[in-house]
């Protein structure tokens, strides 16, 4: 396949060391691996690492020629654009630089931003606002570093499609800001997934590829931890139509090693399972 295929970090075990989680994504036959930068202090920490530390996974990446092409960038759950404290939409946009920054030292080429403007809060008009606002800054920081921002398909109703997307790209008409489908999330909707490839195209960066459970009038939908192949989404019906729209970007398996007892061995199977869709859809 000529589209690269990577590997969400958080499907690692968390134990692994940089050097280890490289060497394992290498081995089980991936091309790059997706960085998490959550909302959990630990993780957040990163974007305030030492030269020496940023030195020392430089090297790693580049002795093991195993790239972390992208950052799957949550923190903003925990402080999000759109929030009613001046002091949190002060701190969000604190990360956002310091993102930015970690990822144009890293060599990391795109920055997955959650579709929230708020996460913990109650949204209303004042939150939307300030998220758009707030992504209004962080595309101007993005430009000046050349670091695509690229917001992710959610799994709440806030920006659950592309079609929704649409609307802040046609606000803010910036060529550094993108989306990043998941393939779960876009399905678990109900949306015409075809139609919203097709109207997003020149604007899609990369696609996340995970299973999921439909919402219905009954049930919420289950947007994580559903093994490959128990879902609803119709991967093959999907790749074809990327396939006829000509998409030569990345895929990316998202999954959590959490859910399994033995993580190397599902992700394994679930890379199987998603080339063989991807072979039957025409990549």
């Amino acid at each position: 396949m000529d589209n690269l295929l990577g590997i969400y970090e958080k499907a690692l075990p968390k134990d692994m060391d940089w050097s280890t989680k490289l060497k394992t994504a290498k081995k089980l036959g991936f091309d790059f691996i997706e960085i998490s930068i959550d909302e959990t202090d630990e993780r957040l920490a990163r974007l305030c690492w030492s030269k020496d530390e940023k030195r020392q996974l430089l090297q790693d990446i580049a002795e093991l020629q195993m790239p972390i092409m992208s950052m799957c960038f949550s923190g903003h759950r925990r402080y999000p654009l759109g929030s009613r404290s001046p002091e949190v939409r002060e701190q969000a946009l604190d990360l956002m630089e310091k993102a930015i920054n970690f990822a144009g030292e890293m060599g990391i080429r795109v920055i997955q931003l959650a579709g929230y403007d708020v996460y913990y809060e109650e949204h209303g008009e004042d939150t939307l606002a300030y998220f758009i606002e707030g992504l209004k800054q962080s595309v101007a920081m993005a430009a000046k570093h050349q670091v695509m921002l690229a917001i992710e398909i959610m799994d709440t109703t806030f920006l659950n499609s592309i079609q929704k997307y649409m609307e802040y790209d046609n606000l803010i008409k910036s060529p550094w800001l993108a989306v990043y489908p998941d393939l779960g999330n876009l399905s678990a909707w109900g949306n015409d997934v075809g139609y919203e490839l097709e109207l997003g195209y020149s604007r899609i960066v990369a696609i996340h590829v995970k299973e999921t459970l439909n919402v219905t009038d009954s049930f919420p939908g289950k947007f994580r931890d559903t093994p490959f192949g128990t879902g609803n989404v119709d991967f093959v019906t999907i790749f074809k139509k990327l396939k006829s729209l000509g998409y030569s970007g990345p895929f990316l398996i998202e999954m959590w090693a959490d859910t399994f007892d033995e993580p190397l061995v599902e992700i394994a199977r679930s890379r199987e399972f998603v080339l063989d869709k991807l072979k039957a859809g025409g990549f």
